[in-house]
């Protein structure tokens, strides 16, 4: 794929079409269109992975590796959410096993170029960046969710959100 129908994929996704054209075009020359059929796994908990992800279309599930329970299941995302985050920040392993539930198309970002490419341009890095942290600020949101659910009174949530973390 190209990198003009790359940028244009990008233009439409969520997590991407609040960027500057100028930063989508840079974004789309280190990326590239991949696809995963139903079930196929993008990356393991633990393993090192060299590239993220938008989904363009499909959904992935997060698991994480329970000790006596194996992979269990903690968020599902669909299109034009960002998966892989830790390969950006260079933590080494990823911290979670991602499949895809459906037939799922993405946009692949190489992680170190990604990296180079907000050290060299800190606009875009920041607005990069920017856009993973809030992505973050949703995960631990939904995280908090699953364990009130689990644990307590999930409907009791909102009265106790500190201001700023439903975001």
């Amino acid at each position: 794929m190209e990198t003009q129908q790359l940028q244009q994929i990008l233009k439409e996704l969520r997590f991407t079409a609040g960027l500057s054209e100028e930063d989508q075009k840079k974004l789309a020359e280190i990326s590239r269109s991949q696809d995963f059929p139903k079930n196929a796994t993008i990356f393991t908990e633990g393993c090192e992975h060299n590239d993220i992800y938008v989904i363009r279309s499909g959904r992935v599930e997060i698991c994480m590796s329970i000790p006596a329970r194996g992979c269990l299941p903690v968020l599902t995302l669909e299109a034009g959410d960002l998966v892989g985050w830790s390969s950006v920040l260079q933590q080494g392993e990823m911290t979670a096993t991602v499949a895809a539930v459906d037939d799922t198309q993405t946009i692949a970002i190489d992680a170190a170029k990604l990296r180079a490419l907000c050290d060299e341009d800190h606009d875009i890095g920041y607005q990069i960046m920017r856009l993973i942290a809030k992505a973050l600020s949703q995960r631990l949101v939904a995280s908090r969710l699953q364990v009130l659910d689990m644990f307590g009174d999930a409907s009791s949530y909102n009265q106790n959100t500190p201001e700023g973390a439903s975001e």
